[in-house]
């Protein structure tokens, strides 16, 4: 059955009144119709994949340092567990909404198909701006937000882990309430914990090694020599970095880095590890003030992004890369660090002048990819060292980049279409299997 797609404003022409987090949704929708119509789904198993499973929205009531009550809201979105428990991060940001994390869910969905994990897509967040808490205060809201959400969260349910402004300080937290609770040591509930409660070797960097592990086959797959390639990472955080330093390891020149200071570029190549070094010392804890200690010019992060390079990371914000600016990108590759940082607009114009765009859902999979690995070794109680780490990230990232370039060119679609295609056509093939309950 062929369905009908509704028609969905692109980014670019979204109204005034629109959040980020409906827009990033009605994406989210976008991406789902087309490959819905294109693997042409049934009207019901469409319908099936659009909807969430569960949403949870919970108010936080909590008391800050000066003993006042303060309140705040909570989501936790559970989008399907067809293929497995389901896994998300949880996001402390002031502009978290139900719409946003209803979007992450439903990615999520689709990057753990895709990687072939056995999840399904979940995410959490706090609207809250964390800078302005005190560690106490955080750890209060962190305690309470995972009772508030304790009744549809589980190791073999729903398993957390750190995303937007929270770390393996925040899993810690969420793993003792949960632990306290049920009266037994429950660590294997989140992901992205200390290694000394359970967490995995190779966790902190294991987005980025991602993205470079995902950069360096586009390029051996079309027949691009990794040494000597130009690098841009728009992002010098924990994806950013953790791909700069190891495409750099591997070869590469990396030419521009920028955070929220700027972008810092020099055409003949960054130290990337000095540079790094240089932000855990700065005042400002950012590269901000860097060109006085390093050959290298300041930018800004717009301008980063069109800069003569092979390779172009954008692992920052979402929506970096649009309509205004796609037809500036002098980028051969663009790899998708971060999520969303490419809108519809801007991936037809990139379509159009030959720019192969590796989507996010494959791109950045190595985080959820070792949260797998730190889960099961939770499980079986039996850590892995980092050498088996990496080995088995490299293995399941190299099958699913080539089972998405395979799907991509046998169906005559980009990448990021094919990438949808192919994850969306296994949770349906799941639903089928297991049937409709009851």
């Amino acid at each position: 059955m062929t369905i009908a797609i509704p028609t969905i404003p692109p980014k670019e022409k979204s109204t005034i009144n629109e959040s980020p987090g409906m827009r990033m949704l009605l994406s989210a929708y976008s991406h789902l119709d087309e490959a819905a119509e294109r693997l042409q789904l049934s009207s019901g198993m469409h319908q099936r994949l659009r909807n969430c499973e569960r949403s949870l929205t919970v108010a936080l009531p909590i008391l800050n340092d000066e003993g006042e009550i303060e309140v705040y809201t909570g989501y936790r979105v559970q989008h399907t567990n067809v293929r497995g428990p389901c896994k998300g991060g949880v996001r402390y940001h002031a502009d978290v909404s139900l719409e946003e994390v209803t979007a992450l869910a439903q990615l999520m969905t689709w990057k753990c198909a895709v990687l072939n994990l056995p999840y399904g897509g979940a995410k959490g967040g706090i609207c809250v701006s964390p800078n302005a808490l005190s560690e106490n205060e955080l750890r209060r809201l962190t305690r309470r937000y995972t009772y508030a959400i304790m009744p549809i969260i589980g190791p073999k349910q729903d398993i957390p882990a750190p995303d937007v402004n929270t770390d393996e300080r925040t899993m810690a937290w969420m793993s003792d309430t949960y632990s306290a609770f049920h009266g037994q040591a429950t660590h294997e509930i989140v992901t992205g914990k200390p290694i000394i409660l359970g967490g995995s070797h190779g966790r902190a960097g294991a987005t980025g090694l991602g993205v470079a592990i995902i950069a360096e086959s586009t390029l051996k797959r079309n027949n691009f020599p990794v040494e000597g390639t130009k690098v841009a990472v728009q992002g010098f955080g924990k994806v950013g970095y953790w791909a700069a330093f190891y495409l750099a390891q591997d070869g590469c020149k990396v030419v521009a880095v920028s955070d929220v200071s700027g972008g810092y570029y020099n055409p003949d190549g960054l130290d990337v590890e000095k540079m790094f070094n240089y932000t855990r010392t700065s005042p400002t804890r950012t590269l901000e003030g860097c060109q006085d200690e390093f050959a290298v010019e300041r930018i800004t992060n717009e301008a980063l992004l069109t800069l003569p390079c092979d390779v172009l990371i954008p692992a920052a914000l979402e929506d970096q890369i649009t309509s205004r600016n796609a037809d500036q990108i002098q980028a051969k590759f663009i790899v998708e660090g971060a999520n969303g940082p490419t809108s519809a607009g801007a991936d037809k114009i990139l379509a159009e002048r030959g720019i192969i765009v590796v989507p996010d859902i494959l791109a950045n999979g190595g985080g959820v990819t070792v949260s797998y690995f730190e889960w099961v070794q939770g499980l079986q109680a039996f850590p892995w060292e980092i050498e088996v780490v990496h080995r088995n990230l490299r293995q399941f990232l190299d099958i699913a980049f080539r089972q998405v370039y395979d799907f991509s060119e046998r169906n005559n679609v980009n990448l990021r279409q094919g990438a949808f295609m192919l994850g969306i056509s296994r949770v349906a093939e799941a639903i089928i299997q297991r049937g409709i309950f009851p």
